[in-house]
């Protein structure tokens, strides 16, 4: 499981050119499902997410969590970021999630935020979106499980 976490002033994601999700301040997370994930997997990406300290306090440090701003969630299923450009110029997408079972985790993720954060929007799983974002920063975090759930 991989997530693309951007910092956020605010975001927004619409399908067909209607708005059918958006936040203010938090993070727009891309979620990447790969064929072996399991929902215990992705109970320690999303614990990672929560707790992650990337705003800052007071000091200009990056010290603060998503609860500690208010912060919300706009999470976003990108298969593409399973993507395996090493043959060829063509990306082979083998190592994605079959569209069931991505989905079904990416409900998944989507109900255990919602335990967590006040503000959980999210994108339509599989359709073609258009993403509107104002990056805060530029601050953009790479979370792996390959390397989380060591």
């Amino acid at each position: 499981m991989k997530f693309v976490i951007q910092r956020v002033l605010s975001a927004s994601v619409a399908v067909d050119g209607k708005v059918v999700g958006e936040i203010g301040q938090g993070y727009l997370v891309f979620i990447g499902i790969c064929n072996t994930d399991t929902e215990q997997i992705a109970d320690k990406m999303v614990k990672k997410l929560i707790d992650l300290r990337i705003f800052e306090d007071s000091e200009g440090k990056t010290n603060l969590n998503l609860k500690a701003v208010s912060g919300g969630l706009l999470l976003v299923s990108q298969f593409t970021l399973y993507a395996d450009c090493k043959k060829g110029n063509r990306p082979s997408f083998i190592r994605a999630g079959a569209p069931e079972m991505a989905n079904s985790l990416y409900e998944y993720i989507i109900e255990v935020c919602k335990k967590e954060v006040c503000k959980v929007e999210c994108g339509i799983f599989g359709a073609d979106m258009k993403i509107e974002l104002l990056n805060d920063g530029p601050f953009t975090i790479l979370l792996d499980s390959e390397e989380i759930c060591k």
